[in-house]
């Protein structure tokens, strides 16, 4: 059976690994070897969603959260127990999720064209949905900075029809965000990315990361320059250039390592690349499924947990997830 063949058999229905190494995991490069966890296998946590994104990890809770946009929910993965329930429905179409440094979940949602804060009682706090009295797009994905700065991107992906959002015409250019939730403030740090998507700070917050999933020819991950009072960034330049691949979600681990969610089109490159901090691809996790975004969990955050399409995946690896992701 030929390579193609062989993809397409195993996209009939997912199996665990029957064996160690799964060959699921790939090394592209020596450096990847030491996160490589030999006697891990890729397992399926959950399915039945219809667009899996957004995963966060509450490790007070040891729990995941994990939105599934299109049936306007957030699902709920027990640890402990394995239990999956309804944490959150309607949920506004809410996409990309994280927590600020008092614990509390931040969400983007699509519906609302907000972000919003959930409260310590369940009580849903609005963030932000506009700048200068223009609607936001769709926020998408969101991260939050040690000075307790949140930080998102705003592509118009929830306007384009009533199956991820509500159909409407954009009222402002897609931009990346920075709010500051003690004053209220909101500035533009970035502007002129095309489809902003994934973003993440590295380990020591001087860079970030943005995805361009709308770039010619090909998507790319830029890089920024954070300036030392962590308030704008600076020095625009691409990072990595996806070729035919399709970067979305995205997170840090505590070296400086990309985890990038992976897919579409190709069936070949579905899951997750690892990119080292020069840019170089030096790992690959393949899932069944296009992966969205992921996040790290677990007790010892090194838990990797990736959305992905239909199902949520999960993977111990030997590192752990930079903090504020």
């Amino acid at each position: 059976m030929n390579e193609a063949s062989s993809h397409s058999q195993e996209r009939l229905g997912w199996r665990p690994a029957s064996y160690y190494p799964d060959p699921a995991i790939r090394a592209l490069d020596p450096r990847f070897e030491k996160y490589w966890l030999k006697l891990s296998a890729v397992e399926r946590i959950a399915t039945g969603l219809r667009w899996a994104e957004g995963p966060v990890w509450f490790g007070d809770g040891r729990y995941l959260l994990c939105s599934d946009i299109p049936n306007q929910r957030i699902i709920k993965w027990e640890e402990e127990t394995g239990a999956v329930s309804v944490f959150r429905k309607p949920s506004n179409f809410a996409n990309g999720n994280t927590r600020d440094r008092q614990g509390r979940l931040v969400t983007c949602e699509h519906g609302g064209r907000r972000v919003t804060r959930t409260e310590y009682d369940g009580s849903i706090t609005v963030l932000m949905d506009q700048f200068d009295g223009k609607q936001l797009n769709s926020p998408n994905d969101v991260v939050v900075k040690s000075d307790g700065s949140i930080w998102f991107t705003d592509p118009t992906f929830g306007l384009l029809g009533n199956y991820e959002g509500y159909k409407a015409e954009p009222e402002i250019e897609p931009n990346v965000y920075r709010f500051d939730p003690e004053t209220g403030k909101a500035t533009i740090v970035a502007e002129g990315v095309l489809g902003p998507n994934g973003l993440c700070f590295s380990p020591d917050e001087k860079i970030l990361y943005v995805v361009e999933s709308r770039g010619q020819p090909n998507r790319k991950i830029l890089a920024y320059d954070v300036s030392p009072e962590g308030t704008a960034i600076s020095n625009k330049r691409v990072h990595i250039d996806a070729g035919p691949g399709t970067p979305d979600g995205m997170r840090c681990d505590i070296d400086g390592n990309l985890w990038c969610g992976w897919g579409m089109g190709d069936p070949e490159l579905d899951g997750v690349v690892v990119f080292a901090p020069d840019g170089v691809m030096i790992g690959r996790i393949a899932l069944p499924e296009r992966c969205a975004n992921l996040c790290f969990g677990g007790v010892k955050r090194n838990r990797l947990f990736m959305a992905a399409s239909q199902s949520i995946y999960a993977l111990y690896v030997n590192t752990q997830g930079a903090l504020g992701g």
